[in-house]
């Protein structure tokens, strides 16, 4: 670690998915007004939508148009997540961006759906002391995350996959492919005799 890596402060390492203290005094301030964001959006009714966009603008690192977010929600600092346009996520999600989560254009998340960017240390001396360094996860345009699916920091979910319920994703799954398990794994690509004749 070079002498200008060590002036860096715990979320400018986040940022550039270095070792950070996940103890840091910064962070817990950030985790607290992030908090009360998504406790306040998880109050919101169908019937409050510019709040609710208010909320997320406040929240996330950028929000497309056409974003539809179910409460309950939770994340852990909101301004690392990135969401496209036209986005479903369905009720229940815990998106915990100690690293960057962007999510593509037309996307549907089912319920319960977790993508969690941290990487705690695993030796437990060090993970002790808060030693956390975050992977970048990544969601590809018209990909489909079904419900109860686990995404693990690193990985990208290639444009118009889709995640079988239940999944545990841990390493990157190809675009136009359906994927399902734990660990989560390629079963078949997705064709044009999939189509069911809703799009002429």
């Amino acid at each position: 670690m070079s002498n200008s890596d060590t002036n860096l402060s715990a979320w400018e390492k986040m940022q550039r998915d270095m070792v950070y203290d996940d103890f840091d005094a910064d962070l817990f301030n950030r985790r607290v007004a992030a908090k009360t964001i998504f406790k306040q959006y998880n109050k919101t009714t169908d019937e409050q939508p510019e709040l609710r966009r208010s909320l997320m603008e406040q929240l996330f690192g950028s929000v497309g148009e056409n974003v539809y977010l179910e409460p309950d929600f939770i994340c852990e600092f909101g301004k690392n997540i990135f969401i496209g346009h036209d986005v479903y996520i369905n009720f229940g999600a815990v998106f915990l961006d100690c690293s960057r989560i962007s999510i593509g254009n037309h996307v549907l998340i089912g319920p319960n759906v977790g993508m969690y960017s941290a990487n705690h240390s695993l030796d437990p001396d060090e993970r002790a002391q808060g030693a956390l360094i975050g992977g970048r996860i990544t969601i590809g345009d018209k990909a489909w995350i079904a419900g109860d699916v686990k995404i693990m920091a690193g990985v990208t979910i290639g444009e118009g996959a889709v995640i079988g319920c239940g999944s545990v994703v841990t390493h990157d799954i190809p675009p136009r492919t359906l994927a399902a398990g734990n660990p989560c794994r390629v079963i078949r690509p997705i064709t044009e005799a999939d189509k069911v004749g809703f799009v002429k």
